[in-house]
C-alpha cells in the first residue's frame, strides 16, 4: 500500500508519542512529511529529533499540496478552527481530544467533513490497543453474560490553571478515554443524566518550583462531573470525572448477568483485565490482542488504511461526536434539570483481529 503523507500541527509534550510511534512504529504505512507549530523553534526541534524533512507555520502546514492527513495536536481552543481550515483545502483531519470546545463547532467540523467527503478522526486511540480490544473480545465472547451495568470513574488531582478553563476540565480531558471505551465495548447511548458541580471557585498553584506557587486562579469550567448513560442495548453506566482529589484513580467496570469485568486503565494501551464470574471464580485475563505498549498514533495509521481501501475507519466522524456529544450531553443535563435524549449515533467500532501486533493493519 501507497503510504499515507502527514503532517503535524502542533508540537508540545504529547507530540513526542505521536512523532515517535507514526515514523518509527507505522512507517508501513505514514509518512510524516511536515509539522508546524506557533513557536517555530519547537517545530524545528521535533523535525531535528524525528528526521521530518520540513517544519513550518500552521498556514505553510495546511496548504502543502502533498500532505494528505493533518494531525491536531493543539490545545482545544485551536481545534475547530485548524481543523476546519484543513479540511476546506481537501485534507483529512485526525484530533487529539476533545474534537471542539462547542457543540455547534463540532457538528460544523463533522458537515464539512462529510460535505465534501473527507475522513475526520481523534483520540481516544487507546481503545485500539491490546487492554480494551481484549475487554470487546470477551464481552463479545459472553464471558459476563448481557451487560446490565457499568461503572467509570476517574478521580485526580490537577492544579494547572489552563485545565480548569472552558473546552478543557477532567470530562473533555480523562471523559473521553472511559466514554469512548464504554461506546467501544456497549454501543451508542441513547439518553444521558449528568450533574456538574463547581466544589472550588478558585484554586492555587501548588508546585513550589512554579514562579506561580502559592497564586490563586479562577476555576472556570466545572471540575466535579457525572453522568448516567442509557445505551442503546439497555446496559445503564455511570461515569464521574473529577479533578479535585489527590493521586490518579481510575476504574472501569462492567457487570453481566453472569460475570463481572474489570477493565484496564482505558487511558492506557493495556493493563491486568480481569473477570468474576458468578460461580465464584476469578481470574486475571490474559491479553488477546496486540498494540500493548505506548501506540498513540495508532489511530492515524487505520485513517491511512482507510484512506487507500476505501473502509470506514474505526474512530471515525460518527464515532468521534457522539463521544462529544454525550460529554456536553452530561453538562447540558445539569444545567436544564432534566434528561436528554441524544440525536447522535455510530456503530460499534470494527475489533481489531486478534494477535495483531505492529504490522500492516488489515491482515
Amino acid at each position: 500500500m501507497d503510504k499515507v503523507k502527514v503532517g503535524v500541527v502542533g508540537c508540545g509534550a504529547i507530540s513526542a508519542r505521536y512523532l515517535n510511534n507514526m515514523t518509527k512504529s507505522f512507517p508501513f504505512c505514514l509518512d510524516v512529511v511536515a509539522c508546524a507549530d506557533i513557536f517555530p523553534e519547537k517545530a524545528k526541534s521535533r523535525a531535528e529529533e524525528f528526521n521530518i524533512p520540513r517544519f513550518y507555520n500552521v498556514d505553510e502546514i495546511i496548504s502543502d499540496p502533498e500532505i494528505e492527513i493533518i494531525v491536531d495536536l493543539t490545545n482545544p481552543p485551536a481545534h475547530y478552527d485548524i481543523n476546519t481550515a484543513a479540511l476546506e483545502v481537501g485534507k483529512h483531519v485526525y484530533t487529539e481530544k476533545p474534537l471542539a470546545v462547542t457543540r455547534d463547532e463540532g457538528r460544523d467540523t463533522m458537515d464539512k467533513a462529510k460535505s465534501k467527503g473527507l475522513l475526520v478522526g481523534g483520540a481516544p486511540d487507546t481503545i485500539l490497543g491490546a487492554g480494551i480490544q481484549t475487554c470487546r473480545k470477551l464481552l463479545d465472547d459472553g464471558w459476563i453474560g448481557t451487560p446490565i451495568t457499568a461503572h467509570a470513574f476517574i478521580a485526580m488531582g490537577v492544579m494547572i490553571d489552563r485545565y480548569h478553563k472552558i473546552g478543557y476540565g477532567p470530562m473533555f480531558d480523562m471523559g473521553p478515554y472511559f466514554i469512548a471505551s464504554l461506546v467501544s465495548l456497549l454501543g451508542p447511548v441513547k439518553r444521558v443524566t449528568g450533574s456538574a458541580q463547581f466544589p472550588f471557585t478558585e484554586k492555587t498553584f501548588q508546585d513550589p518550583l512554579s514562579p506561580e506557587y502559592g497564586k490563586s486562579f479562577p476555576v472556570e469550567t466545572p471540575t466535579n462531573v457525572s453522568g448516567i448513560l442509557d445505551f442503546v442495548n439497555g446496559c445503564v453506566a455511570t461515569i464521574t470525572t473529577t479533578c479535585d482529589i489527590f493521586g490518579y484513580n481510575p476504574r472501569l467496570e462492567i457487570y453481566g448477568t453472569e460475570g463481572i469485568l474489570i477493565a484496564n486503565d482505558p487511558n492506557m494501551f493495556s493493563g491486568p483485565i480481569s473477570v468474576r464470574r458468578k460461580n465464584g471464580d476469578q481470574r486475571e485475563m490474559p491479553l488477546t490482542h496486540g498494540y500493548k505498549d505506548e501506540c498513540r498514533g495508532l489511530g492515524v495509521a487505520d485513517m491511512a488504511y482507510a484512506i487507500r481501501t476505501v473502509r470506514k475507519h474505526r474512530l471515525n466522524e460518527d464515532f468521534v461526536y457522539h463521544v462529544f456529544d454525550i460529554m456536553h450531553a452530561i453538562h447540558d443535563s445539569s444545567r436544564d434539570g432534566r434528561h436528554i435524549n441524544l440525536v447522535s449515533t455510530c456503530k460499534r467500532p470494527e475489533p481489531f483481529r486478534q494477535g495483531l501486533s505492529i504490522n500492516p493493519l488489515d491482515k
